[in-house]
């Protein structure tokens, strides 16, 4: 009897998918909850599992293809008999003898830890995992690491006498390049700027830091004080919390902040629920278990879905100044930069502090000068002072 692998539901507003890679080829057998085909969309890359125990008896969508959600991927045939006979059974334990095997002599060979999918990729490609970087921090290598590793290699294997290399864009990219499109050939998009003097919030970090990692395992970073400072700030400033559907605005009495987040196939922005709810210690820790997520490839579409105003962090590449492009339909998005030694006039005197430029790209159609000058303000001063942030008053 034969049955059909369908793209499954991946999320409100995601209609279809890439083929990335078949994991199964035509006659293979598998067993239930086996996955079978990894499938990228513009915002995940999930595997797709197999509903019964069978074989794959025909593939339809090759890899490298869109699909419709809920379009045909695959014929699987189901097995017939739950017994094999003792042939095949021979023929399993003789592969389960070679995999363990294999485990066995990576094992040996390779002391690092690493995902299932980073070992089948390494296998095909006769990669050592011990000669892969990983991203994580606790060294741990994930698919991510090995198909970056493999295309490192691939560029240093290249004919240097080949001057332009074509690669086609990977489905992640492509949605953002049009997004980003239509985000500035829809939205009036102004920037505003201003600088943060960061004395205060480092001084606290310096003193508590020890303290508040003993508590949540995590270290005092600098987004807490920002998702703090601009929760503060939209509440006082909901039109930048809001956002234009039709000839409506709808103002958010909710504060689901996105966290942009570089990785290897671009940038995503995973969201941090109901951030107004959350202490400086679980934002922390959210913000770090989003981002390992980010990078090991194992977001979820809850993870990425909704997000009112947007945080993204050029300091970390060590970017001075940006004007960042708002991530429809939101109105507003924050850019933080990197901190730097300057010298400014307090009190009438010339001083040295740690100055950081901020950035506000707004949506004009919703958000008025006024508005959007006096939300960066706010942010400013509530991060200049945070004993606002602190205590609550």
């Amino acid at each position: 009897m034969s049955t059909e692998l369908i793209v499954p539901t991946l999320g409100e507003s995601i209609t279809e998918a890439t083929v990335s890679k078949w994991l199964k080829n035509i006659g293979d057998n598998f067993e239930a909850d086996e996955p079978l085909v990894e499938i990228e969309t513009d915002k995940i890359t999930v595997e797709v599992p197999a509903p019964h125990a069978g074989s794959l008896k025909e593939i339809k969508v090759s890899e490298g293809t869109d699909v419709e959600i809920g379009g045909i991927l695959g014929i699987l045939d189901e097995s017939k008999s739950k017994t094999p006979s003792p042939k095949k059974t021979e023929n399993k334990e003789e592969k389960i003898k070679e995999e363990v095997k294999a485990v066995k002599v990576e094992t040996k060979s390779s002391p690092a830890k690493s995902s299932p999918s980073a070992r089948k990729i390494a296998q095909e490609n006769n990669i050592k995992l011990e000669d892969v970087t990983s991203s994580r921090s606790d060294g741990r290598i994930n698919k991510e690491d090995v198909v970056s590793h493999l295309s490192s290699s691939n560029k240093t294997t290249t004919n240097k006498g080949e001057r332009e290399e074509v690669v086609k864009m990977s489905k992640i990219r492509q949605t953002i390049s049009k997004r980003l499109k239509e985000a500035q050939n829809t939205a009036a998009i102004l920037t505003t700027f201003n600088e943060i003097d960061m004395s205060k919030v480092m001084e606290i970090r310096k003193s508590k830091n020890q303290e508040f990692q003993s508590r949540y395992e995590v270290k005092l970073g600098f987004m807490s004080f920002f998702v703090k400072a601009v929760v503060k700030s939209l509440q006082e400033y909901p039109a930048v919390n809001a956002e234009i559907k039709d000839e409506n605005i709808i103002y958010k009495n909710h504060f689901d902040i996105g966290i942009a987040v570089g990785t290897e196939k671009g940038l995503v922005v995973p969201i941090l629920k109901d951030a107004d709810q959350l202490s400086f210690g679980e934002i922390e820790t959210k913000i770090i278990d989003l981002s390992t997520k980010a990078k090991d490839g194992t977001l979820t579409m809850d993870d990425l879905t909704g997000g009112t105003f947007t945080i993204s962090n050029g300091g970390v590449y060590g970017s001075m100044l940006s004007t960042p492009i708002i991530n429809r339909p939101q109105s507003g998005i924050l850019g933080m930069h990197n901190i730097q030694k300057r010298a400014v006039v307090v009190n009438d005197e010339i001083v040295i502090r740690p100055m950081m430029y901020v950035a506000l790209s707004y949506d004009h159609r919703i958000i008025d000068g006024k508005e959007s000058v006096g939300f960066l303000v706010k942010v400013k001063e509530l991060l200049e002072d945070p004993s606002e942030l602190v205590l609550g008053i």
